[in-house]
């Protein structure tokens, strides 16, 4: 197991990286329905990041260790997926409630959100008290959430590491995070196996008998490989991102000891991507492995420097409202808190731009515009200072 975990009470996510820790703090209760709360703003980013432009945070709701974002075709709400249990849109109405099935560790529970394309399927990662993740669909017709099915679940052998995003890619079909399964170092080497579903990002078409392996994935007739993988080689990719304007994906996994890392996909590939865990870390080699053809990070920063503990990984932004920032990547750390935006073509050159306490992760509206979640509890919407 993970030799130092990173502890907020137990309201910690699956995000957390082995030798890391956070100050303990208490949980927040949900506001009622219909009373939202004001709009507040965050602190705006240093002054000497002026030249690159600020961005404030304005609070729009109030949550219950908010993790993972999503919207819905020709809806206006905003949906957020809470870790105790429950999806609630930002104007307080509860979808769906899994408080009761969810297990409650620190790195389990409620941890992704993603609707169908057409709107009309909904579909939940989550973590049921043994510890097995499901992605879960709903029907969905934007007042209720029946015809209740599972599409794919895995068997966790230990209870860290769980990944938890999900996503409709530009091709229409879902994308599934998972970590390789928990305990320090990858002990199963789950990363590198291709047999099973852990420590890879798997691409399927979930409205099947469960599900359809669409006949391109890059492992469909390799023998002793599972199908619906398209990539592999990541410890615990907690949040990624596609490019609305391209279709380039952006992977933040999370780093054991040494390093936080960005992965990055273009639009166009194969898959099959195999982006090095538990053979390296970052660009370094873990525990003297080796191997070719391994995918080098396009970002890497130190754990344990000025707080640093978890990548979480947003999206290159597309909005209207703030142009100095259009085509510019926002990444940060839950830890520290700081957010970063680099210029895609130069990611070396990232800023500072603001700070969100307990930044658990970022969303996307259907107008292109950015959010930011915090564990502590609220919905941040990305504005311009």
């Amino acid at each position: 197991m993970c030799g130092v975990r990173l502890a907020v009470a137990v309201l910690a996510v699956a995000l957390t990286a082995c030798s890391a820790a956070a100050p303990e703090v208490a949980a927040t209760s949900p506001p009622p329905a219909s009373a939202p709360p004001p709009e507040t703003p965050q602190p705006t980013a240093p002054e000497e990041t002026a030249g690159k432009g600020k961005l404030r945070f304005t609070k729009i709701a109030e949550l219950d260790r908010p993790v993972a974002f999503a919207v819905r075709a020709d809806d206006r709400r905003l949906y957020v997926a809470e870790q105790g249990g429950k999806l609630r849109t930002s104007t307080g109405d509860t979808i769906v409630d899994l408080s009761a099935e969810v297990s409650g560790g620190n790195e389990q529970g409620l941890l992704g959100v993603a609707f169908h394309p057409t709107g009309r399927w909904l579909y939940l990662d989550w973590t049921d008290t043994a510890g097995t993740t499901h992605v879960t669909e709903w029907a969905y017709d934007g007042e209720q959430a029946t015809a209740r099915r599972d599409v794919l679940t895995q068997k966790q052998p230990y209870a860290n590491h769980n990944g938890g995003q999900l996503a409709f890619g530009p091709d229409g079909l879902l994308y599934i995070a998972l970590g390789d399964g928990g305990g320090g170092g990858d002990p199963q080497g789950n990363g590198q196996d291709l047999g099973t579903f852990l420590g890879k990002i798997l691409r399927i078409d979930p409205r099947g008998k469960p599900y359809k392996i669409p006949e391109d994935n890059p492992f469909v007739g390799k023998e002793g490989a599972r199908h619906e993988i398209w990539a592999y080689g990541l410890r615990n990719p907690w949040r990624f991102g596609f490019d609305r304007e391209t279709g380039d994906l952006w992977i933040g996994d999370v780093g054991q000891n040494q390093w936080e890392e960005v992965d990055y996909q273009p639009a166009g590939s194969e898959g099959g991507e195999n982006y090095g865990w538990n053979l390296r870390e970052g660009k370094e080699p873990y525990d003297g492995g080796k191997a070719a053809d391994l995918v080098d990070p396009v970002i890497v920063y130190p754990l344990n420097e000025d707080g640093n503990c978890s990548v979480i990984t947003g999206y290159v932004y597309r909005g209207t409202k703030i142009a100095w920032l259009r085509g510019q990547f926002l990444y940060g750390d839950f830890c520290a808190g700081w957010i970063k935006a680099a210029p895609v073509e130069e990611l070396d050159q990232g800023a500072e731009v603001g700070r969100v306490e307990q930044l658990s992760s970022f969303g996307e509206g259907l107008d292109g515009e950015l959010y930011a979640l915090s564990l502590a509890g609220p919905l941040y919407r990305i504005d311009p200072a």
